[in-house]
């Protein structure tokens, strides 16, 4: 499992600022920032994310850094998928849409051809590991 700060909260703020300070771009790195409504609190939370392009697709992975469970802001997108994008210098409202079956493993597949760590998150949990495409509204 990849290395995760002793303060994930404060690297991710800090990560936030330096994001947004930049133009929501960070040259050389596929980063988003991506806002969900709380599944149980209903308050925006705002999580930075590597980003994945297969074709015209804009996808995100829960992989959690090969955590045996999904990340919150996964759990957040399902009940509530109005989402708030923020890369490539713009930021935008859209619907997050968990990718299933077929369509799944063909995204993770191309996913892996690029970044083949995430066939080492996958490896290492009991987990399908949620491909989600963001789509612009």
């Amino acid at each position: 499992m990849a290395q995760i700060p002793d303060d994930l909260a404060a690297a991710n703020r800090k990560l936030i600022d330096e994001f947004r300070a930049a133009g929501r771009s960070l040259p050389g790195r596929p980063l988003l920032l991506l806002t969900t409504t709380g599944a149980r609190t209903g308050q925006p939370r705002t999580n930075p994310m590597m980003y994945v392009r297969v074709d015209d697709r804009l996808l995100v992975i829960a992989s959690a850094a090969g955590a045996p469970k999904h990340p919150d802001w996964y759990h957040n997108l399902v009940a509530h998928p109005e989402v708030t994008v923020e890369a490539d210098g713009a930021e935008y409202p859209a619907t997050a849409r968990p990718t299933e079956g077929a369509d799944r493993n063909a995204l993770f597949a191309r996913i892996v051809e690029q970044y083949p760590f995430f066939t080492d998150h996958q490896a290492g949990v009991d987990r399908t590991i949620p491909v989600v495409e963001l789509i612009r509204r």
